[in-house]
């Protein structure tokens, strides 16, 4: 089962289940799917799918720290529970050890020394993580790693 047709899966069940967050963010999914099929003109595949899921998840991480700025508690949960929602259809998420073990051997074979080569180990370390790590993070590792050298 592709993971299109999960989503269509699971936003019946949402709705039969009356579970109106799990159907609101899957919708919300599927919905950025087909914008991004239509304005593009091409069928999305797993992978593709995988890139939309990972957007609206960076979106919603992104906006959790002025809602807990804002002490509404009940958009930060709402919140959380759509970001559990999301990791839910990507693949499991790499610890942060697993994310410098990758980023380490990016670092020795490219042989970068600096920040400045931080687009090189980037390069090599982004198709490795896609989907399975927060990029900020993975981000602001390289730099350490970089700087720490």
């Amino acid at each position: 089962m592709s993971l299109k047709e999960q989503l269509f899966a699971d936003l019946k069940t949402a709705m039969k289940e009356k579970d109106t967050l799990k159907k609101d963010t899957v919708q919300l999914i599927r919905s950025g799917i087909l914008q991004y099929e239509k304005d593009n003109k091409v069928e999305l595949d797993d992978e593709g799918v995988l890139d939309i899921i990972s957007k609206q998840l960076k979106s919603r991480r992104d906006s959790l720290p002025d809602f807990i700025k804002s002490g509404r508690e009940d958009l930060i949960e709402k919140l959380n529970k759509e970001i559990e929602i999301l990791l839910g259809y990507l693949p499991e998420q790499l610890s942060e050890e697993e994310i410098t073990k990758i980023v380490e051997e990016a670092i020795a074979a490219t042989g970068a020394a600096s920040v400045k080569e931080m687009g090189k180990v980037m390069g090599i370390v982004n198709p490795k993580v896609k989907g399975r790590a927060d990029m900020k993070v993975v981000g602001a590792l390289v730099k350490k790693l970089l700087t720490g050298k």
